[in-house]
């Protein structure tokens, strides 16, 4: 059985191309390829009827299909009625986490923490104005005086239709990378306009993120650990001594590293990356089965973005670390003791999500450079509302569906054309010493 999300590997080019999945898709195809790149161009299936839109489309939007091309798999005539056809930016936004994981995979190991987001950071703003849409950072790198690059507010893409918002960590785990450890990825979630939570002054929340064959209503952030501890025994029908708790490694969860412990479930600790670790919490075949403890907002809301596309559940609520940072929070009326449920991080139906390991980790594997190029491991999802159909070989809710492609492109053109030109030369040589 595939895992609700399936990784992509695509290569780099030495001129700095990227292979990424759309161009992949593009190619001759296996006959899984194929029935994967049907859904990724709206869910091409046979049985399948799509609801016919409610409204007309606006100027704007007609110009967009107008001047967008779409391929369409099958004969037409006795295919789905679609009025419109709906793009996936995932297969877009899957070249942009690739190309700012090329760039600060060349940071790994060499000790400088700053020099490596840096790289991502500027890759990824690169690539991210090159794509069709109108996008606003929501989740960024700092308030615009405190970040040049991809701050909160600031436009990116050609400012053609669709609207959208994007969360954007560029360098999820700059300290894995420095030191050279395991973990590192670069990921970017994208949703309709104003769908994106926006946490204000509040940097930091606790999160709890369990899978989908756990019940939402059987944990809570008010529950005790224990309790929630043991729902999710319960609904994976082990032990609670069996249950693997992940964690940040902080000072801050002394106390709950300690409650873990008191309830008898095992315990892994992170140095960083927690979103790489709540989508491990979602995956069937996972070693870990709940997150818990406090970690970044931005990277909550992008996790928010992945659990719902992959049917997980997950809850979150404001931890402002001082006083200062608290009276700001309400003031601007943020209710600290709310929790936050998927939902509220990561609204709407259009939801897109892409990440692409930089170094080595139980999610996806870093970058593997070699003579003439690079190879790049990524995971592309869409959570798309009441229309998508998923494959048979997945387990997820009906609502939800994840885009899958499987496959591995390799880069010949570049060795290829190097033994045509040593041939030419072989010949040339023959031809003057007869």
């Amino acid at each position: 059985m595939m895992s609700p999300a399936t990784t992509l590997a695509s290569t780099a080019r030495p001129t700095g191309q990227l292979a990424s999945v759309s161009r992949v898709a593009s190619r001759p195809r296996s006959s899984l390829v194929a029935a994967c790149t049907a859904s990724l161009h709206g869910g091409l299936h046979r049985n399948h009827r799509s609801k016919a839109p409610t409204s007309k489309a606006s100027p704007k939007e007609l110009e967009y299909l107008s001047n967008s091309s779409f391929e369409l798999e099958g004969d037409l005539t006795t295919g789905p009625d679609y009025h419109i056809v709906q793009r996936n930016l995932a297969l877009e936004i899957v070249r942009v986490t690739e190309a700012a994981a090329l760039a600060a995979g060349k940071w790994q190991g060499k000790g400088d923490k700053n020099a490596a987001d840096q790289a991502a950071v500027d890759m990824m703003r690169k690539v991210l104005n090159t794509i069709k849409m109108d996008g606003t950072i929501v989740i960024g790198e700092g308030e615009k005086d405190e970040a040049p690059m991809l701050y909160c507010g600031e436009h990116v893409g050609d400012g053609s239709y669709p609207q959208v918002d994007i969360a954007v960590d560029p360098l999820d785990g700059t300290s894995l990378t420095a030191t050279g450890r395991d973990g590192a990825i670069a990921v970017i979630a994208v949703a309709e306009r104003g769908a994106l939570y926006d946490p204000g002054p509040c940097m930091y929340m606790e999160k709890l993120v369990v899978g989908p064959e756990v019940l939402p209503h059987s944990v809570s952030l008010k529950y005790s650990t224990k309790r929630n501890l043991m729902a999710v025994a319960e609904a994976q029908r082990k032990s609670i001594s069996e249950v693997t708790a992940v964690i940040l490694d902080r000072p801050r969860h002394e106390k709950l590293i300690q409650e873990v412990r008191d309830a008898g479930a095992r315990i892994r600790l992170i140095s960083d990356g927690d979103v790489a670790a709540s989508i491990e919490v979602c995956r069937p075949d996972s070693s870990v089965d709940i997150l818990l403890g406090v970690g970044g907002t931005p990277e909550g809301v992008i996790s928010a973005a992945a659990m719902k596309c992959m049917g997980g559940t997950m809850q979150g609520r404001l931890w402002p670390r001082n006083d200062e940072e608290r009276v700001k929070a309400v003031e601007q009326g943020y209710e600290l003791e709310d929790i936050l449920f998927v939902e509220d991080l990561c609204g709407g139906e259009q939801v897109f999500f892409a990440a692409t390991g930089v170094t080595d980790g139980n999610l996806l594997e870093g970058v593997r450079y070699f003579g003439g190029g690079a190879t790049t491991n990524s995971i592309v999802m869409r959570a798309e509302s009441g229309t998508g159909e998923s494959e048979p070989s997945v387990a997820l809710p009906q609502s939800f569906r994840v885009v899958m492609l499987s496959a591995r492109v390799e880069t010949v053109e570049t060795r290829e054309a190097e033994r045509k030109a040593e041939t030419d030369l072989a010949v040339t040589i023959r031809k003057n010493i007869y």
